[in-house]
């Protein structure tokens, strides 16, 4: 979208060291973090034809859902200020309004207007029901769901895989992302690439279905595999042994992860190669998702 200015594309760094070397893996990273400084990562691309279509149809108003961390609710605050949309935010979490988080301290800063609502009402905000009650509450406006997951979001992530394509003059074997609600695996998967979906949530076995009926439109959607068993905890929890494991990136690589997201999936990733779960000769794209608004200060 020329909506908002992106670097495109963004680079695809090569991550190597003993292990990928010993496994024969080739590994690469998807700098999506430096797609653009406040909208960035998975955000722009998820983003991209939902504000596109806002504007097509003529909204001025923009509502849509997230937690007291959200990229997403940081990147669309951002996107509105840009483009000249109302933005509305449904936080989850009424005790949240007393002392906000860095990441709603800046959509407040952009314009968004904040609606703290408790975490039994945030639990209905896919309902059509609680949705019709929200465009009527708040002047019908453009509803973008929590994390941007839409079938147009779809469009907009799935433009990554003919781009990482041509940077590698081929198709790599599998792309690896973090998951949240599942729509970057979904866009993967919509453009026929095969999708290492690492769960940053306990209990994410659920993601499988949620991410096959992103996909029901699609015929020839590439394989997914969905790993549950790197999550530390559980959405937004880490240990030392992630940081220590997040600042090592940092300092072999130069790439900066974060705690929620990014970490947990590249570790889950090293660990894999480790055991020996890739064939010799396996390419394997990281996407950065960005979120680094998030990270932990360790």
């Amino acid at each position: 979208m020329d909506l908002i200015s992106a670097m495109l594309p963004t680079p695809i760094q090569r991550l190597s060291n003993f292990i990928t070397e010993s496994a024969g893996v080739e590994l690469y990273m998807k700098r999506d973090d430096l797609i653009h400084p406040t909208v960035s990562g998975n955000k722009w691309r998820k983003l991209k034809y939902n504000l596109l279509e806002a504007q097509t149809q003529g909204y001025h108003r923009i509502i849509t859902f997230g937690g007291a961390f959200s990229n997403h609710l940081y990147a669309t605050a951002a996107a509105g200020k840009v483009l000249g949309f109302e933005t509305v935010g449904i936080v989850r979490g009424e005790e949240l309004s007393e002392k906000l988080s860095p990441t709603l301290t800046f959509c407040k800063e952009q314009g968004m207007q904040l609606h703290f609502v408790s975490r039994s009402e945030y639990r209905l905000r896919n309902s059509d029901d609680y949705l019709q009650e929200i465009a009527a509450t708040f002047g019908q406006p453009f509803i973008i769901p929590e994390g941007g997951t839409s079938a147009l979001a779809l469009k907009g992530v799935a433009e990554m895989v003919p781009e990482v394509n041509l940077q590698l003059n081929r198709a790599p074997g599998y792309f690896a992302v973090a998951a949240g609600t599942g729509g970057t695996a979904a866009g993967l998967l919509s453009a026929g690439a095969n999708v290492l979906a690492f769960s940053a949530l306990k209990g994410g076995e659920f993601l499988k279905q949620d991410i096959n009926n992103l996909l029901n439109d699609y015929h020839s959607p590439g394989r997914l595999q969905l790993l549950t068993d790197y999550h530390f905890g559980g959405y937004a929890k880490w240990n030392q042994e992630l940081i220590e494991f997040m600042n090592g990136v940092q300092q072999e690589f130069g790439i900066r992860l974060e705690q929620v997201y990014t970490a947990k999936m590249v570790f889950g990733l090293f660990d894999l190669i480790n055991k020996g779960h890739f064939q010799k000769g396996t390419t394997i794209v990281a996407v950065h998702t960005g979120g680094l608004q998030g990270l932990l200060n360790a």
